[in-house]
């Protein structure tokens, strides 16, 4: 029996609303047992006049709270419901209903945030048919927010609510790369609250479309800037919440209910899953939550199990400085407050290349959708199970799956473009290596110029080393594709200084032209022409880093001597 809508629902505490009851109900009103009912009545009147519906305690002292509640409601005209399962006599006027669905029960979750957790394991024999111990993957993607984070979501506002610091209407403000977010709007949606995510940049723009449609408002912020950079999308995120009047911030990389949730659902899952035979677990790390609280779970059962983190080269947990790569999700360029690093035992530096081709493997070889973050964990897992036994079992987590990145890792021209997959034939390679060998002197591979850097001592490079254009970058090679900024050529700096010497010795970066157009390695040597028919010179990438550049003169070089 479908209980009847009422516009505001008055619970009398300390019962609770199930939620099918909370869901129908307009406004919800939580007051206290000891309450008068004369006094309840003056605030119902300042809402709305409408249909009641009054939610107690079965059990106490008759006549119940509730149930005077109801009749005072009802004395002053309300049309009122009490939901009870145990309805008392003399209650003139009052419908009573109950709480618990009389008919047999169905199989169907309370709400989706029922659904959070109990991810199934799924054997990897096919890409991991070379190893020879077990390999299981964590199908996290199967949540109902597509990801792992909404273990997470749900636990950190969880706390917020008992804590008191969120409360119906409130506002959630969160610096998300997409998975964090689309879990917090996903509890955010059911709860009633308001959502505003900050992302970078480099953020597949549909998971910015996903986070708009859950109703949440996206401001999009620069990834090549530090996070203690006021536009970081970190700082923004503080910014909005300090001048955002009722906003909270979950704040996932410091919020200790992140990898308590794990520790809580996804750890024991695992150990009960593999019948406590799991002997390594891999994850790949953005916040630390995930890889924290399964891995302490895990060693509380089984202090021998191995926990391994699989991290984006460049990253700050395999040792690098933070620079920019191009997968999502994972990786820092700071030490989170939830990344326990006394749990991992070991930690796996992976390429963009590898993380995506192996994303791909998965994909085609198991049927299984898996975005780039699961390349990484899956192509560190491959690395690990070469060294083991038949008795070891390594399960690996899938945080997401990919349809976040249809337009990048399963776009093909994506993919040519920087430099992750090669055509067969003369590519831009075959043309770039024709250049090098043909040089005279020690012509870098990348010649190029800083932003910082003036004027006359960009026209110095480019006179020193004979070239007519050169990219203007943040830092040295190996470079990522972020920290390219700029260009500059012959050209404009002659139009920038002509009846101006004062130009010369103004930064590069105040005069400087946008960067140049770029080719992946592996595209076709045609494919280069097409692009130079439109600028000077391309920045060929090789797996998103830029290694060089072409011009048509080297094209014109090239085949020539072909």
């Amino acid at each position: 029996m479908q209980p009847p809508r009422v516009d505001v629902l008055v619970v009398v505490e300390p019962a609770a609303a199930p939620p099918v009851l909370a869901a129908r109900a307009r406004r919800v009103v939580h007051v206290p047992a000891a309450q008068e009912p004369a006094s309840l009545v003056g605030e119902l009147r300042g809402i709305l006049s409408g249909v009641v519906g009054v939610l107690g305690e079965p059990r106490g002292p008759a006549p119940s709270p509730a149930a005077r509640v109801a009749e005072e409601v009802r004395r002053v005209g309300f049309a009122t419901v009490l939901f009870s399962d145990d309805a008392p006599a003399g209650l003139e006027g009052v419908t009573v209903h109950p709480v618990r669905d009389p008919g047999p029960p169905m199989e169907a979750a309370e709400t989706v945030l029922d659904l959070v957790g109990n991810t199934p394991l799924v054997r990897l024999d096919r890409i991991g048919r070379e190893l020879p111990c077990h390999l299981l993957a964590k199908l996290e993607h199967l949540n109902p927010g597509g990801s792992v984070k909404d273990r997470p979501a749900r636990g950190m506002l969880d706390a917020a609510e008992r804590a008191g610091l969120l409360s119906r209407g409130g506002i959630i403000v969160e610096p998300t790369s997409g998975n964090t977010g689309v879990g917090l709007a996903v509890v955010a949606a059911i709860r009633g609250y308001r959502c505003i995510f900050t992302v970078p940049d480099k953020v597949a723009e549909e998971k910015r479309q996903l986070l708009r449609a859950y109703g949440a408002e996206v401001v999009v912020c620069p990834t090549t800037v530090p996070p203690e950079h006021p536009d970081s999308y970190y700082s923004v995120a503080d910014r909005l919440t300090a001048e955002t009047s009722g906003a909270f911030q979950p704040n996932q990389y410091r919020n200790p209910a992140n990898p308590l949730a794990h520790a809580r659902t996804t750890g024991p899952e695992i150990w009960r899953q593999t019948a406590g035979r799991v002997t390594h677990f891999v994850a790949g790390v953005g916040t630390g939550g995930t890889i924290s609280g399964v891995g302490r779970h895990l060693k509380s059962q089984n202090p021998a199990v191995q926990v391994i983190a699989a991290d984006p080269e460049g990253s700050i947990y395999s040792g690098g400085g933070g620079r920019p790569y191009l997968v999502e999700g994972i990786g820092e360029d700071f030490w989170p407050k939830t990344y326990d690093p006394t749990v991992v035992d070991r930690v796996v530096a992976v390429s963009d290349r590898d993380s995506f081709l192996t994303a791909r493997r998965v994909t085609r070889e198991e049927g299984i959708f898996v975005g780039g973050s699961a390349g990484t964990a899956v192509w560190a897992a491959l690395e690990v199970g070469r060294e083991l036994s038949p008795d070891d079992v390594v399960v690996v987590l899938v945080p997401d799956s990919g349809r976040g990145y249809l337009t990048k890792l399963y776009d093909d021209g994506w993919m040519a473009d920087h430099g992750f997959v090669r055509a067969l034939g003369a590519t831009a390679e075959t043309v770039l290596s024709a250049k090098e060998a043909g040089r005279r002197g020690s012509l870098p591979p990348l010649v190029h110029v800083h932003p910082d850097e003036t004027v006359r001592a960009a026209i110095a490079i480019l006179d020193e080393y004979g070239v007519s254009q050169v990219p203007v970058v943040k830092a040295e090679p190996p470079l990522a594709l972020a920290e390219v900024v700029g260009s500059v050529t012959d050209r404009l700096l002659l139009e920038r200084t002509l009846g101006r010497p004062q130009a010369f010795d103004e930064p590069v970066g105040a005069v400087m032209d946008p960067p140049l157009v770029t080719v992946g390695l592996g595209e076709t040597a045609e494919y280069v022409a097409e692009k130079l028919q439109a600028s000077p010179a391309v920045l060929v990438l090789d797996g998103g880093h830029p290694v060089g550049i072409l011009t048509r003169s080297d094209l014109l070089s090239f085949f020539e001597g072909s």
